[in-house]
């Protein structure tokens, strides 16, 4: 794993939770404990990481900084707000971050990391100088055109399911949505446009992204199945 680098981390956490029934997913209760928290643990534990970002929509800057100080998170600098996209909040959080040779990006979203994806991912990281979690897509895939009639079946095995932790050298990152002048759907995205090779290594399917209240309870029987 990279070792006498500082490495940095931006938690990026300012999506709307639309589909989420009026619920603040950052915010909403895992186990007693906000989703954000069992996030930013994780990171605070994690020896490989130096400085932790959170960025956060406007609406929920106060209770962020409020959270932050509470459980006085030691790694945690800043408290930042997002942008309109979650590139440019990305971006926001990557501008805070100091002296950092590389730069762990995290959905706030995913409460079920552990500093063994973080780790692994430094690790694969050092190959390539990116590195993004994934895993094998399960399911058949079908391309369908405007009008929804199928166009082509890809084959399953070269199909991967992206999530993150998803880690970069800090100048291929900050230079990719530097030249960013579309949107990208991860950070990895980004980095590929400039013709960088980003290594793929293994996620994990526990390591889901809270999306909807459906979401919200499956995650809470994998915790209280983990035991934490």
């Amino acid at each position: 794993m990279i070792k006498n680098e500082r490495v940095g981390a931006v938690i990026a956490a300012a999506g709307s939770s639309q589909r989420m029934a009026g619920i603040d997913k950052i915010f909403a209760d895992l186990d007693g404990v906000p989703v954000l928290s069992h996030v930013v643990y994780v990171f605070e534990r994690c020896q490989a990481i130096d400085q932790v970002i959170i960025v956060l929509g406007r609406q929920n800057l106060e209770m962020g900084r409020r959270l932050a100080a509470e459980r006085r998170w030691s790694k945690v600098t800043d408290v930042c707000e997002g942008g309109s996209r979650r590139q440019d909040s990305v971006a926001n959080g990557l501008a805070r971050l100091v002296s950092c040779s590389w730069v762990v990006i995290h959905d706030g979203a995913r409460p079920m990391v552990t500093e063994q994806l973080i780790e692994q991912g430094l690790d694969a990281a050092s190959e390539t100088g990116a590195a993004i979690a994934a895993v094998p897509v399960t399911d058949t895939i079908k391309v369908a055109g405007q009008n929804m009639i199928v166009q082509g079946t890809p084959p399953r095995q070269s199909l991967w399911s992206v999530q993150t932790p998803q880690v970069f050298r800090s100048d291929m990152i900050r230079e990719a949505y530097s030249q960013t002048g579309f949107e990208v759907t991860d950070d990895s995205g980004a980095v590929e446009r400039l013709g960088h090779k980003v290594k793929i290594y293994p996620g994990s399917y526990d390591n889901m992204k809270i999306t909807t209240p459906d979401d919200l309870a499956i995650a809470g029987v994998l915790w209280r199945k983990r035991g934490s």
